[in-house]
C-alpha cells in the first residue's frame, strides 16, 4: 500500500509539473497578478450561531465585520451534514460520496479520501500557487502514517494540523510537516497562531498562496476562555458555548487584522463557513455543551434537513466585492472548487466529474448559471431524507431503500458493501422559502414541479452511486 501511495503521489507531481510547463514558460511571471485565497472553516457551527446570521446573544464582531465587508450568503450549504464528507466535497467540487468518504472518518477507519482526488491544493499548483493547510484535517482514519494519504498528498506544501477533533486546551495530537507538536493554549489560538506564523515568515511574497485554515471550535470537546464564559454567565448551561463562538471569532479577527497588516487584502478572496449543521445537544452523551442554533430551520448535525446542511457563507474582496451585500442565491461548498479555477484562470480538465458550479457572478450580482442542481446524498435513517434536490425554492427529498447498508451509526467501507437497490423511496416536496421548517409535503399541488424533479434525483442518485466506491449496486 505505501508503495502504491509513494508511486500516485510521484505521478500527481509529474502532473502538475506537466500542466505549469504547459501552461506557461515563465510561472512566476504568469502568478504575480493572480488572486490569493483564504478559506476559513468551523467545526458544527451552526446557521443561526453569528451576530450577523441573527443570534440573540452570541457576540462574533470579527466575522459580523467580514460579511459587511463583503456578501452575506443567506442560502448557503454544506456538501453533507456530517464533518469529513463535507470536507471531501469542499476540497474536491464534488458530492462526496462519490469520492468513498461516507460519514465521519473514525480512528483507525480504512476511510480516506483517495490520492486520486483532484483538490483545491493540487489544481492551485498547476498555476504555481503555494498551499498550506492548517488545523482539523479528518479525511483519513491513520493520520500522520504513510498507508494513507495525507495533506501533502492532497496538493498541500505546508500543513499543520490534527486527525479530528481534540480537547480545546491544551490539545495533544497536532503534527507539522509530519512531526509532533507540543501545543499550549486554546485550539483556536493554536491553529491562529499557525496561519499567521505561515504568513509572516513561511509565505513567498511573490507567488499568490491558498491557506486552508480549519478551526476545531466549536466541537466538543468545549473548552472556553473564562473571561469569554463570564460574558454569558447569565445564559447558564449555554454559556460555555456561546464563548466558544466568541473565542472563535477572536481568532479568525486575528488572522483577518494580519492580513490587513500585511496589504493583502485587497488581492485575497476569503471564505468563511462551516462543515455542517450544529450539533444536537444530548445532556447524558458526548455533545453535553453543544448549543448551536439552526436558526429558523429544522435538524441539526446529521440531518439531512435545512438545519443539518444550510450554514454561514462570507465571502470578501476588498476592492472586488463590493461590501453591504447579502445574496439569496443558493450555493454550496463544492462551488467552491470550480470557482477558484475559474478565477485562477485554470481550465478543468473534462474528464473531472465536478457538482459544483462558478458561482463567482454572484460577487458582482450577476445571475449564477448551473449546470447541475444541488444535490445532496447521505444515509442516515435518523436523520430525514437520505437524497435531496435543491432546484429554485424546491426542495425534493427522497430516502433509500438500502438493505443493512448501515451499521452501528456509521459507515465502514469494508464492512459493508451492498445496497439493496438504486429506487429512491418517500418523496417529499417542500417549498423553502414559504416552508422554512419542511412541514407542509407540497408533491400532490405541484405535480409538474415534483415529477421534474423527481427524475432529476434519480438520475443524480444512481450516477453518484455507480462511482461511489466500494459500493455495489444491484
Amino acid at each position: 500500500m505505501h508503495i502504491f501511495l509513494h508511486l500516485m503521489k510521484n505521478l500527481k507531481i509529474l502532473f502538475i509539473i506537466l500542466c505549469c510547463c504547459l501552461s506557461s514558460q515563465n510561472v512566476h511571471t504568469q502568478t504575480l497578478d493572480l488572486p490569493n485565497f483564504v478559506i476559513i472553516l468551523a467545526d458544527d457551527l451552526g446557521y443561526g450561531d453569528l451576530g450577523i446570521y441573527g443570534h440573540p446573544w452570541i457576540k462574533t464582531p470579527n466575522l459580523d465585520k467580514l460579511a459587511e465587508e463583503g456578501i452575506r450568503m443567506t442560502d448557503c450549504y454544506a456538501s453533507s451534514p456530517m464533518c469529513s464528507p463535507s470536507r471531501a466535497g469542499l476540497l474536491t467540487g464534488r458530492v462526496p460520496y462519490r469520492t468513498g468518504v461516507y460519514d465521519w472518518i473514525a480512528p483507525d477507519s480504512t476511510m480516506y479520501l483517495p490520492i486520486e482526488e483532484t483538490t483545491i491544493a493540487s489544481i492551485l499548483k498547476t498555476k504555481g500557487y503555494q498551499t498550506a493547510s492548517i488545523g482539523k484535517w479528518h479525511l483519513n482514519g491513520t493520520f500522520n502514517v504513510p498507508n494513507q494519504p495525507q495533506p501533502d498528498d492532497h496538493g498541500f506544501d505546508y500543513w499543520f494540523g490534527c486527525q479530528y477533533s481534540l480537547e480545546h486546551l491544551d490539545p495533544v495530537g497536532f503534527f507539522r510537516n509530519g512531526k509532533a507538536v507540543t501545543s499550549k493554549g486554546y485550539a483556536a489560538d493554536i491553529v491562529a497562531n499557525e496561519a499567521i506564523g505561515w504568513l509572516e515568515q513561511r509565505r513567498d511574497p511573490d507567488r499568490p498562496f491558498f491557506q486552508y485554515i480549519a478551526f476545531l471550535e466549536p466541537h466538543e470537546p468545549i473548552m472556553s476562555p473564562v473571561d469569554l464564559i463570564e460574558q454569558y454567565l447569565d445564559q447558564g448551561k449555554k454559556a460555555e458555548y456561546y464563548a466558544n463562538v466568541t473565542n472563535l471569532d477572536r481568532a479568525i479577527g486575528r488572522i483577518l487584522n494580519k492580513l490587513d497588516e500585511l496589504g493583502l487584502s485587497e488581492s485575497t478572496l476569503i471564505i468563511f463557513t462551516s462543515d455542517n449543521g450544529p450539533a444536537q445537544y444530548t445532556p447524558d452523551g458526548y455533545f453535553n455543551k453543544s448549543h448551536g442554533s439552526a436558526g429558523p430551520f429544522k435538524g441539526y448535525k446529521r440531518h439531512m434537513f435545512e438545519g443539518g446542511l444550510r450554514v454561514p457563507g462570507i465571502f470578501r474582496w476588498k476592492g472586488k466585492i463590493a461590501p453591504g451585500q447579502i445574496s439569496a442565491t443558493p450555493i454550496s461548498n463544492t462551488d467552491i472548487f470550480p470557482t477558484l479555477s475559474q478565477l485562477a484562470g485554470i481550465e478543468i480538465p473534462k474528464e473531472l466529474v465536478l457538482d459544483g458550479t462558478d458561482i463567482s457572478p454572484i460577487f458582482h450580482n450577476e445571475e449564477v448559471k448551473r449546470i447541475k442542481s444541488l444535490h445532496w446524498h447521505f444515509y442516515d435513517p435518523w436523520g430525514g431524507p437520505q437524497s435531496l434536490l435543491r432546484e429554485g425554492d424546491f426542495v425534493l427529498g427522497a430516502q433509500w431503500d438500502a438493505g443493512d447498508f448501515h451499521k452501528g451509526g456509521r459507515f465502514h467501507p469494508k464492512e459493508v458493501s451492498v445496497i439493496k437497490s438504486t429506487v429512491l423511496t418517500d418523496f417529499s416536496l417542500y417549498n423553502i422559502k414559504h416552508d422554512q421548517y419542511q412541514v407542509m409535503d407540497i408533491s400532490k399541488s405541484e405535480p409538474r414541479v415534483f415529477k421534474k424533479l423527481k427524475k432529476a434525483l434519480i438520475t443524480y442518485h444512481k450516477e453518484v452511486m455507480e462511482e461511489a466506491p466500494y459500493i455495489k449496486i444491484h
